[in-house]
């Protein structure tokens, strides 16, 4: 090889690599400032959202904390360019019992609240939120069996509109005793009511504190059924859910 070949094929090796971090730092700073990737592995917000959603969560809507960093370094405290959640809000936050852990829930309940649930209704400082019947959620499995599940339309104070649903007629949560939500902190609950571990639960998610907010569920990018892996590309013209794709979080 000589000499003006050796050069120009170090070159390109060395414009390859710097394109390559490039790229790596462009998708850190975007994860970290802008906008994370997550995928949903639960029932618990159905029917919102459901097993096989990818989604990207906005990271600015509420500023930034510890939790907005990779492995959330204790580099500060609190938060930096705050913008308190809304009541109604999807929002991705870190377990209290395990930070490790990402959950994500619908913002019931504001710092002050009075929270409570009676006979599957529920309860914002002793009002009752408005709870219509909607049609059927209806599940098929891989076996075409179907499964259909009450939902409801409820509409919180603010306004905020979005569909629950019940599985069970007096399931566990259904009459809870009165949640007073601390200052700093946020009730949190799945629209799947019956089958999700939230802030009803004090023991394992409880009071959510601000800081522990990752970011705002904004858009769907991607959602294939629970049957689908996600590598079997061949399966995809009827694994993917296309009507999905690029919906935005309510």
């Amino acid at each position: 090889m000589t000499e003006e070949a050796r050069k120009s094929s170090e070159g390109g090796a060395g414009e390859i690599i710097r394109v390559i971090v490039h790229a790596l730092i462009l998708a850190l700073v975007v994860r970290t400032f802008l906008y994370q990737p997550f995928n949903i592995p639960s029932g618990s917000m159905k029917s919102t959202l459901l097993i096989g959603d990818y989604l990207f969560v906005s990271k600015f809507s509420y500023g930034y904390s510890r939790y907005s960093l990779p492995f959330g370094p204790s580099v500060f405290s609190g938060r930096i360019w705050e913008s308190k959640p809304e009541r109604g809000d999807v929002a991705v936050f870190k377990l209290p019992t395990d930070p490790d852990i990402d959950y994500i829930k619908r913002v019931i309940g504001l710092p002050g609240d009075r929270i409570q649930m009676k006979n599957g209704v529920l309860h914002i400082n002793d009002a009752p939120v408005k709870k219509e019947r909607v049609d059927d959620f209806i599940e098929e499995d891989d076996r075409g069996n179907v499964r259909r599940v009450n939902r409801y339309r409820e509409t919180l104070p603010n306004g905020v509109t979005y569909t629950s649903l019940d599985l069970y007629q007096s399931g566990p949560g259904d009459t809870t005793r009165e949640y007073v939500v601390p200052a700093g902190h946020y009730f949190m609950m799945g629209d799947n009511r019956d089958n999700s571990t939230d802030s009803r639960v004090l023991s394992h998610v409880g009071y959510v504190p601000f800081e522990n907010f990752v970011g705002r569920a904004e858009i769907l990018f991607f959602s294939m059924k629970e049957s689908t892996r996600f590598w079997e590309v061949w399966n995809w013209p009827t694994g993917i859910r296309w009507l999905r794709i690029f919906s935005t979080v309510k």
